[in-house]
């Protein structure tokens, strides 16, 4: 989350009027994430989250994003719901963007990740791709292996500024991955962005996923990739096998994974890690001027690619395979 544009006190006063909320006790931006400008509401009927979507967000998915989370909320995911206009409109528009009230989930994101954590994220990720399989929207993954090459031609020029070296081997990784990407895996509704900071607990329980703004149709196990590079590190950069074996098998307790996909996950974790590098490295080079935003490290995901060229299989997360076998 993150606040790019502003919100004048009247123009949210009439953008509200429009909505049975109750009326505006206070409101606060929020500085986390890169996205979207975000704001905390409360009003006297209680807490809201107001999302204005900024350039990255194609307004064209947004039904896509709002549909998604009312069909997860039907088949038991917890997750934020769109607030509807007394008209039933779950979209707007505010101070130039396109707008929407989410509802306010109770919990905290975790700082310091343990395996219980993991646990509780692998369940639910799995719960999440068995009950997006009947939903009938679609939408392609713009940041899949076909989407990087822009980025890196984006990224490339000031690269070695921060890592020397960095711009050569993100080429030769590019390269490997347009020529290995796996193809024909299992596919489905993916959340593409299940970070610590989406996915917010009370203790060691799981209260709700959130911030659906990645989501699309992928390989489920690309999901799991993006998941094994956002849990199971230390802040060290070291590789946690216990957190990763807590995920991945209470991911398979859900949802057993075949050969193909346990074979494909090392190859996929690697480009999960470029992906997110590349955005970083996108995001850090084009920061707005008075953004309320910090643009997150992208080295970290440089160390933590350089930790996936080294797995060989799933063994190295720290799985047998036969726990997870479909």
């Amino acid at each position: 989350m993150a606040v790019y544009t502003d919100v004048a006190a009247d123009e949210l006063a009439e953008f509200l009027s429009h909505y049975d909320i109750g009326e505006l006790l206070s409101y606060k931006g929020i500085a986390e994430g890169v996205e979207n400008s975000n704001f905390l509401l409360h009003t006297t009927a209680g807490s809201f989250f107001l999302t204005l979507y900024e350039k990255r967000v194609a307004v064209g998915d947004l039904p896509f994003f709002l549909g998604l989370m009312g069909h997860l909320a039907g088949h038991g995911i917890v997750c934020p719901q769109p607030v509807k206009t007394r008209g039933g409109e779950t979209l707007g528009r505010l101070a130039g963007r396109p707008a929407a009230i989410i509802d306010f989930l109770e919990g905290v994101w975790p700082r310091k990740p343990n395996a219980a954590h993991c646990a509780a994220v692998g369940q639910a990720l799995a719960k999440l791709h068995l009950a997006g399989r009947d939903f009938p929207m679609k939408r392609a993954n713009a940041l899949s292996v076909s989407g990087w090459r822009p980025l890196f031609d984006q990224a490339a020029p000031r690269a070695d500024t921060l890592q020397h070296g960095l711009r050569q081997l993100m080429s030769d990784e590019l390269d490997h991955l347009e020529k290995t990407w796996p193809k024909n895996l299992p596919e489905g509704v993916i959340h593409a962005d299940a970070f610590p900071d989406n996915v917010l607990f009370l203790g060691e329980r799981l209260s709700g996923l959130i911030d659906f703004y990645f989501a699309c149709n992928d390989i489920l196990a690309y999901d799991i990739a993006i998941c094994l590079n956002a849990w199971c590190f230390e802040v060290d950069h070291s590789f946690n096998v216990t957190k990763a074996r807590a995920f991945l098998n209470a991911y398979g307790r859900e949802r057993k994974l075949s050969d193909a996909e346990q074979d494909a996950l090392p190859l996929l974790a690697r480009g999960a890690a470029l992906r997110i590098l590349l955005t970083r490295l996108v995001d850090w080079f084009n920061v707005p001027p008075g953004a309320m935003v910090k643009p997150k490290d992208p080295l970290e995901y440089f160390r933590k690619l350089r930790f996936q060229q080294s797995v060989a299989s799933m063994r190295d997360y720290g799985v047998a395979a036969s726990g997870l076998v479909a």
